[in-house]
């Protein structure tokens, strides 16, 4: 009987269609999930030995591994694992191996982030709204020229979007990186105190990692001390941003405009403010959700697995390893 793969959250079958899993197909049986962990037979669960996670839509607790027996590996895509029970999996004996690795730099978040800057500035929401209502609106947008961009996090996605904002748009950009940040000031965009960056931008996109120090970075107090007439951009993770706070900015004006793609609760609750409000733009976290990064997702873990079965997954890739 061949070990078994369950791959979770395929929701929109991308990873499925994937040709990289031909070549597992003599080793393991795969079983792709496009429905919830939740509603798998528990004799199912019981015969994986690994597991495929689609980035954080599934939260993986020690109740699942409970359910999962006979796990020992965890292949887990994207570079962060904030949504696994580390210490579960280790006391388990349960590897996890990070997808970590580009082939080439993909643009989908800055390109998601440009696209919320400039709509945010021409008040799109507004415009489509009432638009489609049967309305002409006399609104009066902002150009992106000259103004200043703070960045709040230079790494990977900030640094790209500080590179097409100041080329593209002739922005001025500034940044600001977490204390003992690896990002280095070399890229001749200056790096102003935290409170400076947020009293004189006139949009802010977050590019931070969520971690202790991140989580709860824009409070109530910081959201008030920026700008009048801010626009805020947000696409890399919700609980960075006080969201009640945030709301209370959006309502009064203080704050012009959003863009949105996370939040504290994805999904977003139905009966959420933020959806009733017509100075933000909100996208269902799909600024990964592009067509090459779920290929690259599959042919890394194809990848890794193949290794692993081989005994040569380097220790380099693994978060928490047990490999026999």
């Amino acid at each position: 009987m061949k070990p078994l793969l369950i791959i979770l959250d395929d929701w929109e079958g991308r990873i499925a269609q994937n040709p990289c899993w031909g070549t597992l197909q003599e080793r393991i049986d795969i079983l792709f999930l496009p429905d919830k962990i939740a509603n798998v037979p528990d004799e199912v669960l019981a015969k994986a030995s690994f597991l495929m996670a689609v980035r954080e839509r599934t939260p993986l607790t020690k109740e699942v591994f409970d359910r999962l027996p006979n796990l020992k590996l965890i292949l887990q895509t994207g570079g962060h694992a904030y949504h696994i029970d580390q210490a579960a999996a280790e006391s388990r004996g349960i590897a996890i191996a990070l997808g970590r690795r580009i082939k080439a730099p993909l643009l989908s978040v800055p390109e998601l982030t440009m696209a919320m800057i400039l709509g945010t500035m021409h008040r799109l929401p507004e415009a489509m709204q009432a638009m489609r209502t049967g309305g002409w609106p006399l609104l009066t947008g902002r150009t992106l020229s000259q103004r200043r961009l703070g960045i709040l996090g230079m790494g990977r996605h900030g640094s790209k979007v500080a590179l097409i904002a100041s080329a593209a748009f002739n922005m001025e950009v500034v940044a600001w990186d977490r204390p003992g940040s690896s990002h280095l000031a070399q890229d001749g965009f200056p790096r102003l105190p935290l409170a400076e960056l947020l009293a004189t931008s006139d949009v802010v996109s977050i590019h931070l990692r969520l971690s202790a120090e991140s989580k709860g970075l824009l409070s109530t107090e910081r959201l008030s001390a920026m700008k009048p007439g801010t626009v805020l951009i947000n696409t890399s993770r919700g609980e960075i941003i006080d969201e009640p706070a945030l709301i209370e900015a959006l309502q009064s004006g203080h704050i012009a405009g959003a863009g949105l793609d996370v939040f504290a609760q994805e999904p977003l609750p139905e009966d959420s403010v933020l959806r009733t409000l017509n100075n933000v733009i909100l996208t269902p976290h799909i600024g990964w959700t592009v067509e090459e990064v779920f290929d690259e997702f599959a042919e890394i873990a194809c990848t890794q697995l193949q290794q692993y079965l081989d005994g040569q997954l380097p220790d380099s890739e693994l978060l928490a390893h047990a490999l026999h």
